[in-house]
């Protein structure tokens, strides 16, 4: 069973709902912000993946789930379950583990490179994609790399975009999950911020553009990953899956 950890409405589970479903692995998705509770641990959760959100990790006492989940996650880690944090989700696993969490020297909303170091090029999360690959970001906080961790690959307004922690524990500061629909839904609900940094970030109509001429090989990039990271997990049991374009 893989358990989805969900801090906002349209900040779901996007195409990796669509690979499990495709390779026939069993999900749930819990919504912190409509009210659900976190769980505790139970013999059936093997895989447990936080999402993203608008909040940051430190404002519990205005999101006092984020102070439960966080618990939640130091037992994760205690118990060695396999863990992918996505944006706020890698922040929250870096928190958890003992590292800082800041505001990045300048926001990162777009389509961005993303760089492997030799850690991330040996590691069985990033095996067969290339050195240097295009994400989709939107964040404006960064994490540090807990002591015992590992800094697995950078870009050049970010320094720290995948941690590792352990044998299965990982955060990525990037979005490989993200769909059209999500990107505009995003662009829409945070409007705000955007009309904000214009000029500095990317707008809707340029996000939407670039998924457009991105999307084939983001979605391979992504089947990449996913096949990586649930191998780790044991979880995978055959190698296919399309996504809906």
């Amino acid at each position: 069973m893989v358990l989805f950890i969900k801090h906002i409405d349209i900040e779901g589970p996007g195409t990796i709902a669509d690979f499990l479903e495709d390779n026939k692995i069993e999900y749930t998705v819990i919504d912190l912000s409509s009210g659900d509770k976190v769980p505790k641990l139970q013999k059936d959760i093997q895989t447990i993946i936080c999402l993203g959100g608008p909040m940051n990790v430190y404002e519990e006492n205005k999101y006092p789930f984020l102070r439960d989940e966080d618990v939640l996650l130091k037992k994760v880690v205690d118990d060695g379950i396999t863990f992918l944090g996505i944006c706020l989700g890698a922040q929250l696993i870096a928190k958890a583990t003992g590292a800082k969490v800041t505001k990045n020297p300048e926001k990162e909303i777009g389509w961005y490179k993303v760089v492997l170091n030799d850690n991330g090029l040996k590691d069985d999360l990033f095996k067969g994609l290339p050195e240097i690959f295009k994400v989709y970001q939107w964040h404006g906080d960064t994490f540090g790399i807990p002591d015992g961790g590992g800094r697995l690959a950078f870009s050049e307004r970010c320094q720290n975009q995948v941690l590792k922690y352990g044998r299965n524990i990982y955060g990525i500061q990037f979005h490989v999950e993200v769909t059209r629909d999500m990107i505009s839904q995003w662009a829409d609900a945070y409007k705000a911020e955007l009309e904000s940094l214009k000029g500095i970030v990317s707008d809707k109509k340029k996000m939407l553009e670039d998924y457009v001429t991105l999307s084939k090989e983001y979605i391979k990039q992504a089947e990449i990953f996913y096949v990586n990271f649930f191998s780790i997990a044991g979880l995978l049991k055959r190698r296919f899956f399309s996504f809906p374009h």
